[in-house]
């Protein structure tokens, strides 16, 4: 019986770069979890009941960034284009997905803001990693979503 279990585990056949997107998504759940314990703490110490806006923040953004990455694994794996680009394009949109979620634990954690966005001094530098977080993300999913349509009809 274990070593049917084994085969079949084995016949799945999951590309690498579906796998390294998963563990990626298994990852980012793992951390949704812990932020969750740290929302948690922070509204039983609360007053008001309520955690610092970038603690709620981070944990619903991981939960959603883990759940997406799902998504991205599926594309993935029924995409039509070589390993190389997907992974490619994996990684990109997994990247700006971890940088997001460690700006906003940064702001939790220093507690030093409600909008980060607000009172900067640094504008031009916020436009451009704003349109870098937005080409990454939306290219590389436009990467895999063309490769699924192209694989798929």
């Amino acid at each position: 019986m274990a070593g049917q279990v084994e085969a079949a585990a084995v016949s799945i056949g999951l590309g690498i770069d579906t796998r390294i997107t998963l563990v990626a998504a298994g990852l980012l759940f793992i951390l949704a979890l812990l932020l969750g314990v740290w929302k948690y703490q922070q509204v039983s110490a609360s007053p008001d009941a309520t955690a610092h806006v970038y603690v709620d923040i981070a944990h619903r953004a991981t939960l959603l960034y883990s759940f997406a990455a799902l998504l991205l694994a599926v594309f993935t794996e029924l995409s039509a284009w070589a390993t190389a680009v997907n992974l490619t394009a994996d990684v990109v949109v997994l990247f700006f997905f971890v940088a997001a979620i460690a700006a906003y634990i940064y702001h939790g954690w220093r507690r030093d803001t409600t909008n980060q966005f607000h009172g900067q001094t640094d504008k031009l530098g916020t436009r451009i990693s704003m349109g870098l977080l937005i080409v990454g993300e939306v290219g590389g999913f436009l990467v895999l979503f063309s490769g699924f349509l192209a694989g798929q009809f």
